[in-house]
């Protein structure tokens, strides 16, 4: 099995409704950076990627027929390359909704268990290393933070897969286009449905209140059993 379709365009640019896209068209499974984080095996591909060993992207996208989203589209020119018959498909939106919804999700959501929280759970420390080994070390030089220079790196990103994929291969889509020209595209019947709109900024909001909510409560444990333990010392 090899990749059909490549996803070229950043996350939180509705790469994961075009993965929902993509598998009910008979695209799957797509391969998303929420595949990759519940998956051991695919989290020590992309951080050795991610620390310069050579990918065996055959192995990485074993079993999966299309990809988007990070931290596959930071390699879509070596994708498009090794997978010489995929199509490539460039989610795209307003720079600024892009840069904000990132910033209010996706990134806070990397950083928002502190080292000592992570190392009680190893998994969850091996998936925010590949993280930000990938992305926000990896794709905006550690300053995602500053505003002006992501923004840059997103806009010159979509210049350069719309300036190097050729136009026949080369699909530049918005979830709001809906299912037709991505159907006409890929070449497939259109379905009778709506096209899926996941929009799971919400979930990842209510994710990061629980989270620093829990952190807050585990470290206030913590210290009162370490008071305890001083306690019955003197």
């Amino acid at each position: 099995m090899s990749l059909e379709v490549i996803g070229a365009g950043f996350g939180r640019t509705g790469t994961l409704s075009l993965k929902a896209a993509l598998e009910r068209l008979g695209f799957g499974t797509c391969h998303h950076m929420e595949e990759v984080v519940r998956s051991p095996e695919q989290v020590r591909y992309w951080q050795s990627i991610a620390d310069g060993e050579e990918a065996d992207w055959d192995a990485v996208f074993e079993g999966f027929r299309s990809s988007c989203d990070w931290p596959s589209c930071t390699h879509w020119e070596a994708l498009m390359r090794h997978f010489p018959d995929a199509r490539i498909v460039l989610t795209v939106r307003d720079e600024d909704r892009w840069y904000d919804s990132a910033a209010e999700t996706i990134h806070p959501a990397t950083f928002m268990l502190p080292r000592w929280l992570q190392g009680l759970v190893p998994p969850l420390a091996r998936a925010n290393r590949m993280i930000i080994a990938n992305v926000w070390d990896g794709e905006f030089d550690g300053r995602f933070e500053d505003r002006e220079h992501a923004i840059r790196t997103y806009r010159e990103h979509n210049a350069q897969v719309q300036a190097g994929v050729p136009p026949e291969r080369l699909l530049v889509f918005r979830a709001t286009d809906g299912w037709e020209p991505l159907c006409r595209f890929l070449d497939v019947p259109v379905p009778d449905e709506p096209y899926p709109h996941l929009n799971d900024a919400v979930r990842i909001r209510r994710m990061l209140r629980i989270a620093r909510l829990a952190g807050w409560g585990l470290l206030f444990a913590v210290v009162l059993g370490v008071a305890a333990g001083i306690a019955q010392l003197l």
